[in-house]
Order: structure tokens, then sequence, then C-alpha cells
């Protein structure tokens, strides 16, 4: 269950359909203090182009982005938005960016972080390499889920394996809608104060893939860099996806774009879907 004290209100826009938070890193830093702090149970969505476009095609992808306790703009486009809409303060808040800077401050505040997901050996090699750059980082534990679905036993043993280790963060390493789907079903039996899906930030911080230069990602390019270096797999979600979103955003404005927010859902009871290791996001 979710904590009975009411969280503060933190400024979002919607764009089309799903609530995007506007808020910076060391906000939202400060937000997961907070959770940790007062012993919370949420998840945060890590979100950029696709996942938006993804939850326009599955009604209970959206209601778990607007369910979920914060959601951030991991692309360019959702900020631009967000500065459309007047919030000139918005930034980017970028999974791979998130995990780093969420060790950094954990030298401090000595937080524990387990990694779920990845290929075969991926959460492993991960949290050894940021072992590595932060040291005495309190890694509590790692695990790769197998290629299809777990069984339910199987579920609760992990159930069980995440909570003995007592994290506070749990870093999900699915693709997009794997992750929000996990982070969804587990928010409410799993005692970690925040549950993040980061996408391919286990490949790049694991050293598998390589990141796009500082350049094109703040210029909104990066999408070009994976598709780039991925294009079997990822030219489906960027040639169709990009052009779709950028269609409904131009018609969004041409007729006034919403200025208000959709409110905060209670999250649904959520189906099951397939998890699986593998390639992430």
């Amino acid at each position: 269950m979710r904590s009975p004290e009411a969280a503060p209100v933190l400024p979002s826009v919607d764009v089309l359909g799903v609530r995007i938070n506007v808020l910076d890193m060391d906000q939202t830093l400060d937000v997961l203090d907070r959770w940790i702090i007062e012993g919370h149970r949420e998840y945060v969505c890590v979100t950029g182009v696709h996942g938006v476009m993804e939850s326009r095609r599955d009604e209970t992808l959206r209601q778990i982005h607007n369910g979920a306790g914060l959601v951030t703009a991991d692309g360019m486009p959702l900020v631009w938005w967000s500065r459309l809409q007047g919030w000139r303060h918005a930034h980017r808040v970028y999974g791979p960016d998130l995990l780093l800077a969420c060790c950094e401050r954990s030298m401090t505040t000595g937080y524990r972080h387990f990694f779920y997901g990845g290929g075969d050996g991926v959460a492993d090699l991960l949290a050894r390499r940021l072992s590595r750059r932060f040291p005495g980082l309190a890694v509590a534990g790692t695990y790769t889920p197998p290629f299809g679905p777990l069984t339910p036993q199987e579920d609760e043993d992990l159930v069980t394996l995440i909570n003995d280790a007592g994290p506070d963060v749990v870093w999900v390493g699915l693709s997009t809608p794997k992750q929000e789907y996990w982070m969804a079903q587990h928010v409410g039996r799993l005692q970690a104060p925040a549950l993040i899906g980061v996408g391919a930030a286990f490949d790049f911080h694991a050293g598998l893939k390589p990141q796009a230069p500082r350049w094109m990602q703040n210029s909104g390019l990066e999408w070009l860099f994976r598709l780039g270096t991925e294009p079997r797999r990822l030219w489906k979600r960027y040639l169709i996806n990009n052009p779709a979103f950028l269609w409904l955003a131009l018609r969004e404005f041409s007729r006034g774009a919403p200025s208000g927010e959709p409110p905060r859902a209670a999250t649904p009871p959520v189906p099951a879907r397939p998890q699986e290791g593998g390639s992430v996001a």
C-alpha cells in the first residue's frame, strides 16, 4: 500500500494524455529522498516519445503512467512541449543520468540499490562497474529475469528475494512497456520506496552499448544515433512513432494544446504481461 500521507503536488503537463512532471534532476532526487525517508512505495516512469505513443495504443499503459509517483521527461520533445506550455524551467531527466546522479547522492545518504533486468549477466556487470565508479556504493542485489514469463511461484520468490535484500531503490532495466507493467504489478508487493524504470541505462552503463554524444542528446537527435546503432531493432520505434508524434503535436498546438494536466490516476489492477530478459529499451 502507498503511504497515506499526501505528497506535495508536482507541476505537470498533459502530453497526448500522459502526465509528464515538470522538474529537473535535483528536484527528482529530492522527491526520491522524501519517498525513502517517509517510507513511501512509488514507481517512476522515465518516458519519451516512445512511451507516450505506446500509451496512446494501450489504455492500461496510459493509466500506469498516470498512476506513477513521478513521470519524467526522458526525451527533449517532451521538454520542448513543457516549455511551450509556459514551463521555461523544464529540463530533461534522462534515465541513464538519473541512475548515475542517484548513485552519486547515495555516497552521502547510504541508499541501497537493487538492479533488476537486462540480458544474462548484465545486471551483475552493471553493479560491478557502478561500484568501481562509486566506491562504497551499497548494492543490495541483482537479478536477471529469464526470457519467458515467471511462474507465480517464481515471481513470489523474486519478491521475497528483493524484500529480504532491503533496497531503497529498485532499478528496472527492461524495455517499454515491460518495465512499466512490471513496476505497476510489484509496487504494492515490494517494500522498496522507489522503483525506477530506466531501460537501456543498464546496457549503457555496463559498457555494452554506446551512448549518443551529449550534443545529440541535448538537441533531440539521440534517436538518430540509436537508430544508426540498432536499425533492425529500432526502425519501427523511431521511423513510425516519431513522425506520428510530430503530427499529433502540431495538431494539438494548432488548436491550443491543453494547458492543464490529467489528474494522477489510481493505478488499476494490472494484467500480467510477459516478463523477460534480453535487450532493454
